[in-house]
């Protein structure tokens, strides 16, 4: 259960670095940049805690859709982009295969 946590926690601080670089303004602002930096080096440590007992592949596809989804979502909330029917079935269909691939998971 600790490591589904860590990779969790990873994955959403994969959507706050993603976050932080359209605030860093190219890394040229000191805070949102080093929010940014931040970010990242938690999101990839608690990625590496999350491999010591997840498989390795089931591990990083659910970092990366936990990161996708939530940049879409982030995006849809706070900058307004577009939320049209098709863009929300592609939503469903990552987090469908996130559950899949955690349901067949060993761990």
């Amino acid at each position: 259960m600790r490591a589904w946590l860590a990779l969790l926690a990873a994955g959403l601080f994969e959507i706050a670095w993603a976050f932080g670089l359209k605030y860093s303004d190219g890394l040229t602002r000191f805070w949102p940049t080093a929010a940014t930096l931040i970010a990242i080096a938690l999101s990839f440590g608690l990625m590496a805690i999350a491999l010591k007992s997840l498989p390795f592949g089931t591990a990083y596809a659910m970092w990366t859709g936990i990161g996708a989804v939530g940049s879409i979502i982030v995006g849809m909330l706070v900058y307004s982009e577009s939320a049209d029917p098709v863009r929300i079935l592609c939503l469903i269909l990552i987090v469908a295969g996130m559950v899949g691939l955690k349901l067949n998971s060993p761990v």
